[in-house]
């Protein structure tokens, strides 16, 4: 169906926004052919099938493309042209033997990248994204991808709006846009049409899909969705694609690495097999088949396996992650900022006591408590509304004498909320909110609630303050209102630390993680958790503090910081944006409506099921559990699979490297092919499907202490130093099958192949750790046996029936001790070089990472909530 930008009406069964912000309520829901009642059942299923679902991406995964991925290769593509070619010129053995080599290896790549795209798909099915919407006169919830025009919508503080909404009524609904027009100040909305032809972040009478409202609540009728939004045109245009991680980021920069020596290799061979006027085709099959044993092909197998991997182990530990890379950049975690409530603390509220003016219990002050809440007897609203509702004395006191006629309701700047009621004293405002706000609005506040208040607090006590005055005259509520009120008393609660939140506080140190409270709370109250918890408090700001120290000096502020108190939405995302400026990588853990901002900033976002809507959906890890104990697990899966995979790129530039530059290096002074094309590929092949079992390694302990970044520089000077010293020892092989075996070509070949395949197989197993291999740092039981297996494989080779087509023969019996001590020459040696490398510098040193594009990034994850399969 085409898109219609203006005048779409019923007919096209949807509006524009525009043209339906200018038009009266009414008749916009004639035009869509809807009521306050909503559309009945088969009505939404007639306008799905006609509109398609409210989605912007898919997360069908499809074996096709996946499959012609698998040709992307430049080489690959080269490779097969040449083998049919020669194929065709009478060479139909080796181009048969090639081919079925190369279709071997484009399978297995396929099968793994096939499993790790599904398991990713799988991450999309496990976070569903719901609206509350009225359908044949009843309200249900249903998926967002389940709207379509004409439904009747309502959002909440903390929802993200859910398509193009023309709004029927609000309640102070304030919306951010930033999304779209990229304006920070949330927009009022009202119910009243606008002008025709007001621009799009002026449709005060309409919701955009995909903004946030950050203050009130409000009813709309759907009136556009999926591409016919403005949030879904612009999330087309970004295209499927988030922009890269840091782990990204470093993948490409290796392969690119390695792709620049290939081709020069590959350049220089062909050269040289030329001079030598050796045949057009073998010079071509023989470079070509040296550039694909350098390339890394199976990197983007051996990293998606690894990452499907941690998935599936974190999703049994109840952790889930939106996208696999996110798995890892969970491991480069190296600043942890998180909340207090049901993190270090158990967050069920109880209400311990009610302190009147005097600072002695007062019962009564339970009233105020009850009437200034945003919460119901039903058990919504926020965690401290919800235990007045419950505590013990709450149904003795007299509530329903009170009758409510306005609301202000609770925001993150006042911190506080009020009401106007009518009750047996006529009309009254009623405040309750942050202790210190409240005072502040007083006319006087008696000593003895001051100290009580400090006493509470010392003792890590939540405290609320209520106040009223009369309000006769007033028919609604401004901030200017909350003013000449008098002290009611205080609200005293118990949140106590979670038991098990000491020993997840110490895992996380244990990792090089550095904790930092960020809350609402007052700093007394965070100061006393972090004492009981063993936390060291090292230093203390609130809010007021930060505003007073500029960008250039608040990296250093936040060092020298512990807990950060009484901040807004806008102070955790300014401290987050600090730490990554400062070239930290920084986790931000929250589940509330005022962390969205922080949640975006941070490279890991992370929130929890039950959060609200506007955090889950800027986080890129979910827990189902609010438990550091188990994010101290994500973060170890994290650096286990970052490890692994830096055992394949080092293996990849060390022996097998050195393997390829010795062929090359043969080429120019033997007489014959040190290794045919299909042996090359073949050898290729055994030592990729031997690498399919990295993932599955055991990582030692000091490896998984504290993050690790791609650093090119020493990942070049460890392929200089194990390169070489691989081609050391082929040279020394070929020396010794030439002048000590006296070997002819076959033999030489076949000699040189499984010399070659063991030394740059079981290098794994010295590699992969700092320490003794096998004797401190034991490998998984898959990876021995695949590289031994590997190994048995490539010896066993030369005695099987296809042996023959493949240009092997059987070695003699005195060429086996022989190349059995080259090989074990060969490991005691890089053993030895490995411990000089590593006690001379740190191989996986931190680097400096670039800023992420924040906006773009946080336009993917919006668009995430509106795909289907």
């Amino acid at each position: 169906m085409a898109v219609r930008e203006a005048g779409a009406g019923r007919d096209a069964g949807w509006l524009p926004l525009a043209e339906a912000a200018a038009r009266p309520v009414d008749e916009v829901s004639a035009a869509l052919g809807t009521g306050p009642a909503g559309l009945a059942p088969e009505e939404v299923l007639r306008r799905r099938s006609r509109l398609g679902p409210n989605a912007v991406r898919t997360h069908r995964v499809s074996a096709l493309a996946v499959l012609v991925r698998q040709f992307r290769s430049a080489l690959l593509g080269l490779l097969l042209v040449a083998a049919a070619v020669s194929y065709f010129v009478g060479e139909r053995t080796d181009a048969l033997v090639i081919g079925v080599i190369v279709a071997i290896s484009v399978g297995f790549g396929f099968g793994n990248e096939y499993r790790a795209e599904r398991a990713g798909a799988a991450l999309h099915d496990r976070v569903r994204h719901t609206a509350p919407v009225v359908r044949g006169g009843r309200t249900e919830v249903v998926d967002v991808v389940d709207l379509v025009p004409g439904d009747v919508v309502r959002i909440d503080l903390g929802t993200i709006v859910p398509a193009d909404l023309r709004l029927i009524e609000t309640h102070r609904l304030e919306c951010d846009e930033s999304v779209l027009t990229g304006e920070s100040v949330a927009v009022a909305k009202d119910p009243a049409p606008v002008p025709a032809g007001t621009a799009l972040g002026d449709l005060a009478s309409g919701a955009l899909m995909g903004t946030v409202v950050r203050a009130g609540s409000g009813v709309g009728v759907v009136v556009a969705t999926a591409g016919h939004t403005a949030f879904g045109r612009i999330a087309a245009g970004l295209g499927e694609r988030p922009g890269e991680t840091e782990f990204q980021r470093g993948l490409r920069r290796f392969s690119l690495m390695l792709a620049r020596v290939a081709g020069v290799l590959t350049a220089v061979i062909f050269v040289i097999n030329l001079v030598l006027h050796r045949p057009l085709i073998d010079a071509v099959l023989f470079s070509l088949a040296i550039a694909v044993g350098i390339t890394p092909q199976l990197l983007p197998a051996i990293v998606t396996a690894s990452l499907a991997a941690g998935t599936r182990a974190l999703a049994r530990r109840r952790v889930l992650v939106k996208r696999l890379v996110c798995v890892e950049d969970l491991g480069n975690v190296e600043v942890l900022f998180t909340d207090k409530t049901g993190t270090l603390t158990d967050g069920r509220l109880s209400l311990a006591e009610t302190l009147g003016p005097d600072g002695r219990p007062d019962a009564h002050v339970l009233l105020a408590g009850l009437l200034a809440n945003e919460a119901s007897a039903g058990g919504d609203g926020n965690p401290m509304d919800r235990a007045l509702w419950a505590a013990p004395d709450a149904g003795a006191q007299p509530v329903a004498a009170y009758r409510r006629v306005g609301l202000l309701p609770f925001d993150h700047q006042r911190r506080r909320v009020s009401v106007l009621v009518d009750g047996p004293d006529g009309r009254t405002l009623v405040t309750k909110g942050a202790p210190e706000e409240v005072m502040a609005l007083c006319r006087d506040v008696p000593e003895a609630a001051r100290r009580a208040l400090d006493e509470r607090l010392a003792g890590g006590d939540r405290v609320t303050a209520v106040a009223s005055r009369p309000a006769a005259g007033l028919t609604g509520i401004e901030p200017d209102d909350e003013r000449e009120l008098t002290f009611g008393g205080l609200l005293v609660f118990l949140d106590p630390p979670k038991p098990d939140a000491r020993a997840a506080l110490d895992r996380l140190a244990g990792l090089g993680i550095g904790v930092k409270v960020i809350t609402g709370d007052h700093p007394a109250v965070a100061v006393r958790v972090c004492e009981q918890l063993g936390l060291p408090v090292t230093g203390v700001l609130t809010g007021s503090e930060l505003a007073g120290i500029d960008d250039a000096a608040l990296p250093a502020a936040i060092e020298a910081t512990t807990v950060f108190a009484r901040v807004s939405p806008e102070d955790k995302a300014r401290l987050v944006r600090a730490q990554r400026t400062a070239g930290r990588d920084v986790a931000f853990l929250g589940d509330g409506v005022n962390d969205a901002l922080a949640l975006h900033a941070a490279d890991i976002g992370i929130s929890v099921a039950g959060g609200t809507d506007v955090a889950r959906d800027a986080a890129d890890v979910l827990l189902l559990e609010k438990d550091l104990d188990v994010l101290a697990d994500g973060v170890t899966e994290g650096r286990r699979i970052f490890a692994n995979t830096i055992k394949y790129v080092l293996m990849g530039t060390s022996s097998n490297f050195g393997n390829m530059f010795s062929a090359a290096g043969a080429s120019a002074f033997l007489s014959f092919l040190p290794m045919l094309p299909a042996q090359i590929l073949l050898n290729n092949l055994i030592y990729d499907l031997s690498q399919v079992a990295i993932p599955t390694d055991r990582v030692d302990a000091d490896q998984l202490a504290r993050p690790a970044h791609w650093d090119l520089r020493e990942i070049r000077r460890f392929m200089l130093t194990f390169g070489p010293l691989s081609s050391l020892f082929d040279f020394l092989t070929f020396a010794l099958l030439l002048s000590v075996l006296h070997a002819g070509p076959v033999e030489f070949r076949t000699g040189w192949f499984v010399e070659s395949l063991a030394t740059q197989t079981l290098v794994v197993f010295v590699i992969r750790t700092h320490t003794s291999p096998f004797w401190r740092s034991r490998p998984s039981r898959a990876l021995l046996l695949a590289a031994f297996g590997a190994v048995a494989a490539a010896w066993l080779i030369p005695y099987l029936p296809v042996a023959g087509p493949l240009g092997f023969r059987p070695l003699p019996v005195v060429f086996l001790p022989v190349l059995v001590g080259l090989v074990a020459a060969y490991l005691a040696l890089v053993e030895a070089t490995k411990r000089t490398l590593f006690a001379s510098s740190d191989l996986l040193r931190p680097s400096r990472r670039e800023p992420a594009a924040v906006h773009r990034r946080r336009t993917h994850r919006r668009a995430a909530r509106f795909s289907t399969r």
